[in-house]
């Protein structure tokens, strides 16, 4: 019980991202101006022009907080990230400022995986503050476009908790179709929804858990199923076919589930750096064993895993552990008992710059009891 009053008196803290144009400001706009009840606290790590307080806080002053009067606070950020958290954070504890969240927003270019470090590297901030999911705004009219063009914008994909897909107004099926499947390949763990930010839900962005250990692992079905069929696939021609299919991490843009016809053709159009992969298995890992494998995997391959996490079934123990990671830095901790109808099982989901699926799947099969 401590350990979920410890988290509802944290902050909670949302990051917003998301390529130049996608639709960030818009929504941040909404959050500052409509009456919401809560108050947020919104730090601006943006330089561009897009940049929020042109509109919206005509300000004379060099002073970097500005209270709205809507209970909101906006922070721009000109310096470090960690400074303007640590400062809000004092000046929150002495009563000067009112807040019951932060929003984030990165620039357009940013990678938001040095800005989710800052919750887990930083012992005060780590205290004070619960990163709670990064939200990702792709836009559909030119999202296809950006993802061939920007690598930045495939990383934007790979962190997300929730994916938004802005302007769907301004495409066929067909194309919003080819990319939402495109970016579940990417990231089959975050939620795909069409949005319009008039009629944003605000609930449905905030208070997500995208970083609590004890949620579930969601997987979109859709790339399980597409997994499934590129297994079948595999099975009916040569290894060798089977192995390119790996390299150019099993991507068929635009077309469904077991649609191979045209795998060529697809991969090089789309050829995204950043792909997913899930590891799964009926056998108990040995834990010591597991343990040195994912050190040796995070020390080697770190810098370009993005996301991972998993439930895992431990040799010895009669409960699921739930394990996660960002980057460098991972965690687990005990998760729910098994239940008597349940067949225990590992189901792990990597999302990263061009893992080696094949030393990953084989070190991990090797782990196994």
């Amino acid at each position: 019980m401590q350990v979920s009053s410890k988290l509802d008196k944290m902050v909670p803290v949302t990051v917003l991202t998301g390529f130049l144009g996608a639709g960030k400001t818009t929504l941040l706009k909404r959050i500052l101006t409509e009456n919401h009840g809560q108050r947020i606290a919104v730090i601006e790590n943006e330089f561009g022009p897009e940049s929020i307080d042109n509109d919206l806080l005509v300000q004379e002053t060099s002073e970097q907080i500005i209270e709205l009067n809507n209970g909101c606070v906006c922070c721009t950020v000109r310096g470090d990230l960690m400074d303007t958290l640590n400062d809000l954070r004092k000046r929150r504890q002495q009563g000067e400022l009112k807040f019951d969240r932060v929003i984030i927003e990165t620039t357009g270019m940013a990678n938001p995986g040095p800005v989710c470090q800052t919750f887990f590297m930083d012992d005060d901030i780590a205290e004070y503050y619960r990163l709670d999911a990064v939200i990702t705004i792709v836009d559909a009219k030119h999202g296809m476009e950006t993802l061939d063009r920007q690598p930045e914008s495939q990383k934007q994909v790979g962190f997300a908790d929730r994916l938004l897909i802005s302007k769907r107004d301004l495409v066929n099926e067909a194309d919003y179709e080819a990319l939402r499947h495109r970016l579940v390949r990417i990231n089959p763990r975050a939620h795909v929804t069409p949005v319009n930010f008039g009629e944003t839900d605000l609930k449905a962005i905030l208070d997500i858990s995208g970083f609590n250990l004890n949620t579930i692992l969601d997987i979109d079905p859709e790339f399980l199923a597409d997994e499934h069929a590129d297994a079948a696939h595999a099975h009916d021609h040569s290894h060798e076919h089977h192995h390119h299919d790996d390299d150019d991490d099993g991507h068929h843009d635009g077309c469904g589930p077991g649609c191979h016809h045209h795998d060529h053709h697809h991969h090089h159009a789309h050829d995204d750096e950043i792909s997913a992969f899930v590891f799964r298995a009926n056998k108990p890992f040995d834990p010591e064993r597991l343990e040195d494998f994912l050190g040796g995997i995070v020390q080697v391959y770190g810098p370009d895993l993005l996301r991972y996490k998993g439930i895992l079934y431990i040799k010895g123990s009669n409960r699921r552990l739930i394990f996660q990671g960002v980057h460098m830095m991972m965690g687990a901790e005990a998760g729910a008992p098994w239940k008597s109808s349940e067949k225990p099982n590992t189901k792990l989901i990597f999302i990263g710059r061009k893992l080696p699926q094949e030393i990953f799947t084989r070190g991990l099969e090797q782990c196994l009891v």
